[in-house]
């Protein structure tokens, strides 16, 4: 199923759940039975912070293309949390998670949300005005912060999710508060989630200040895309670069930009992510991980293993 959606400031909940039919209730939309599970649900605290939570599953591929037309003078950045959730069961199967990652952006991009059938979304997303954003961490001196409060073109910055956020976010499931208090306690929560990323933030390489053209952002998530669908293959830069219609420099240099790898690191650590998935939810043997994910000495995928996880795959997968 492909969703054209626009968003002219408000969000874009309302438009999917009508395309898919789902039901309102309250400040819930819950996603028909005939479609999957789950629900979408968010807060507004005026012009200046908006929150979006994505709790659900669907039977059927949905890709949402977006377009963001904001009125003049609003100027939102954008921080995106997926995968922060527990994953959910469908029967007695517990169903795969969406990557675990953090995009923060301009409001200004455009993007194209893929949704795979049978995944489990678990994701938060924060629309936040620059004016706010001032107010909460505009006292911070650390160069990267100072870009993204300042950028006045299109950016787009990608982080692994910490320990910490998903804890808060497990919080957030089921308020221990009456619903007269929840507007203030998710906006508690939504501005700890803030702080939890601005301190991963800190921890980031400098980046440049200037911006990157729509079309660069776009090509550089396809050759994402590309290498999360090939992790078997290790990544030819002359080719990708081709693809992405860039120079190879070019490309290094922006894939590092928004990804804080480079395009072989970032493979590597595409495929140790897939190893842990592989090894835990599918129960696959040492073995078939290793030659599925391209590895022709078993060796080697241990030790690669063992250097992002701390442990063999082994132990890992009798722990």
């Amino acid at each position: 199923m492909k969703i054209s959606v626009i968003d002219k400031g408000s969000g874009i909940a309302a438009q999917f759940a009508q395309a898919i039919g789902a039901e309102t209730s309250g400040r819930f939309i819950n996603i028909p039975i005939s479609k999957g599970s789950g629900y979408i649900t968010g807060f507004s605290w005026g012009g200046d912070l908006r929150m979006m939570i994505r709790n659900y599953y669907l039977f059927e591929d949905v890709f949402v293309e977006r377009t963001n037309e904001l009125a003049e003078g609003q100027e939102d950045i954008v921080v995106l949390l997926s995968g922060i959730f527990p994953p959910l069961v469908h029967g007695q199967e517990q169903l795969l998670p969406e990557r675990a990652r953090i995009m923060i952006c301009r409001h200004l991009v455009s993007t194209i949300m893929e949704m795979p059938s049978n995944t489990s979304f678990g994701s938060v997303t924060i629309a936040i005005s620059r004016k706010y954003l001032h107010q909460l961490f505009g006292h911070i001196n650390h160069p990267v912060v100072a870009n993204v409060l300042e950028a006045k073109e299109n950016f787009v910055v990608e982080m692994e999710v910490s320990s910490d956020i998903i804890a808060t976010a497990n919080q957030m499931l089921e308020p221990p508060l009456p619903e007269s208090l929840e507007g203030l306690y998710y906006k508690l929560k939504c501005e700890e989630l803030l702080c939890h990323t601005f301190g991963l933030l800190l921890k980031r390489e400098e980046m440049p200040a200037v911006g990157v053209h729509v079309d660069d952002i776009k090509a550089i998530y396809a050759i994402k895309a590309h290498l999360q669908a090939h992790l078997n293959e290790p990544p030819h830069i002359a080719g990708l670069a081709k693809q992405a219609k860039m120079s190879e420099p070019k490309l290094r240099k922006l894939f590092k930009r928004i990804f804080g790898r480079g395009v072989f690191e970032f493979y590597q650590f595409l495929r140790m992510e897939m190893a842990v998935r592989l090894l835990k939810d599918k129960k696959l043997t040492v073995s078939e991980v290793g030659y599925q994910l391209g590895f022709t000495n078993l060796s080697h995928f241990s030790r690669v293993f063992a250097r992002y996880h701390g442990m063999k795959p082994k132990q890992y997968s009798q722990s």
